[in-house]
């Protein structure tokens, strides 16, 4: 049965610590996977713009011997002239690995409901597992475990990164506080919320959902914050989200409401002075690009452990 890597809330607790400590492994001995996907190909769909997300995955297929194709939806006949279920039908005929990073996570779960070879969310409006793993991966190697510790979410929580950032916590047992503007436009869903309590009645992390900037900060082992422009966000938007979301803002302050030895962390882009100031983003309690970085390490991990190769 083909696996896929759709959302962290379809895997078991198991699954996402063993991609993590096997992250950790290929970082420290790249030489033992320098092979690993000689004469496999990744095709790389791209509904939304990127950085990290093309050169971690294309990097980390050349790196192992492997060849990946970057397929730009703008010029493409994909949801228009052609279907998704189509495209992944055809496709499949053609590589053995796809990751799409698209705008609506229906569309990526009829791919993959079509597609003959493992299909990985690289990013929809309702996930982002491959960040969030990469994400605990760099928070393992900074602290050690990751059981028991407290990461705490600052900002416009209605959005991927905090759904699958609340998953993949109540996956390891790391508690998480999601703190944002009493706004159902900046509130996660509840759907998304009873999720991650789910996986946390198993595993014994705390979900909680608080528009108390100190109570969030108060013990925090982790300072998280993202985008207040996701994508999808109109411009036109930026100065009314800003006056909302502006006591939300992770700054000097916040983190010293914090753990003296807390860390700090975004999955970039980061704007300074939106959703943190530079003081912060550019500081000593800063990991964001070593939380980059990891982006490679964890999309080799995803990508071998869906094709059965660790």
């Amino acid at each position: 049965m083909v696996e896929h890597l759709l959302s962290l809330n379809d895997k078991s607790s198991e699954w996402v610590k063993e991609v993590i400590d096997k992250a950790i492994e290929i970082k420290k001995n790249p030489e033992n996977y320098k092979k690993a996907m000689k004469q496999r190909t990744l095709l790389m769909i791209f509904e939304k713009a990127s950085l990290r997300t093309r050169v971690s995955f294309e990097t980390g297929m050349t790196q192992m011997r492997g060849h990946a194709i970057y397929y730009d939806v703008a010029n493409s006949p994909l949801g228009k002239k052609e279907t998704f279920e189509d495209t992944a039908k055809t496709a499949s005929r053609y590589v053995d690995i796809i990751m799409a990073r698209l705008n609506k996570f229906e569309d990526l779960k009829k791919f993959a409901e079509n597609a003959t070879v493992p299909v990985i969310d690289a990013l929809s409006d309702m996930n982002h597992p491959c960040q969030i793993l990469c994400d605990l991966q760099t928070i393992k190697e900074k602290k050690g475990t990751l059981k028991g510790l407290t990461l705490a979410y600052f900002g416009d929580c209605e959005n991927n990164v905090t759904y699958s950032l609340m998953h993949g916590c109540a996956h390891v047992g790391m508690n998480i506080k999601v703190c944002c503007p009493e706004d159902k436009l900046f509130m996660p869903v509840q759907e998304k919320v009873d999720e991650a309590k789910e996986i946390a009645e198993k595993t014994g992390a705390k979900i909680t959902i608080t528009h108390d900037v100190n109570e969030a900060a108060k013990d925090a082992d982790i300072v998280y914050t993202d985008s207040w422009m996701s994508y999808h966000i109109p411009t036109d938007k930026m100065e009314e989200r800003k006056a909302k979301l502006m006591p939300y803002q992770v700054n000097v302050a916040v983190m010293n409401m914090a753990k003296p030895d807390a860390i700090f962390m975004n999955c970039l882009p980061a704007m300074r002075g939106m959703e943190q100031t530079a003081e912060v983003v550019d500081g000593p309690q800063s990991i964001v690009f070593d939380q980059a970085e990891n982006r490679l390490h964890a999309q080799k991990a995803i990508m071998l452990k869906l094709l059965g190769l660790i």
